[in-house]
């Protein structure tokens, strides 16, 4: 059920997203803009609008994001039950996983931070 009110909501943010790109494309541009501001991806002077832009709202983004929140169902963490096992990416670029980096009893430390 919870899969299939997420697909009814991606969807319906999807085609509302589409339909505002065609009939506006300049307002939208300047909105997709904004949120890039946001997530600081506008600061990386690989990345051009042109390049990503035209990727919002499309069917792949619909795939993507779909994929995206229908995983998260599964990483939900309850206290006195075991941590979810969730896919991370080594600096090496190789696909683990979180629990992959425990050893023995230790516990295992998360450090989130910024390299800039």
């Amino acid at each position: 059920l919870q899969k299939i009110l997420i697909l009814l909501h991606v969807t319906m943010c999807v085609i509302v997203g589409k339909t505002l790109m065609i009939l506006f494309p300049s307002a939208m541009k300047r909105y997709i803009l904004k949120q890039g501001e946001k997530s600081r991806m506008n600061t990386n002077p690989k990345f051009s609008y042109e390049n990503w832009g035209p990727t919002f709202f499309s069917f792949k983004y619909l795939l993507f994001v779909l994929k995206v929140k229908w995983k998260r169902l599964e990483d939900e963490a309850y206290e006195g039950h075991p941590a979810p096992n969730t896919p991370v990416v080594t600096v090496n670029g190789e696909v683990r996983h979180l629990l992959d980096f425990m050893r023995d009893n230790r516990p295992l430390i998360l450090n989130f931070g910024s390299c800039t």
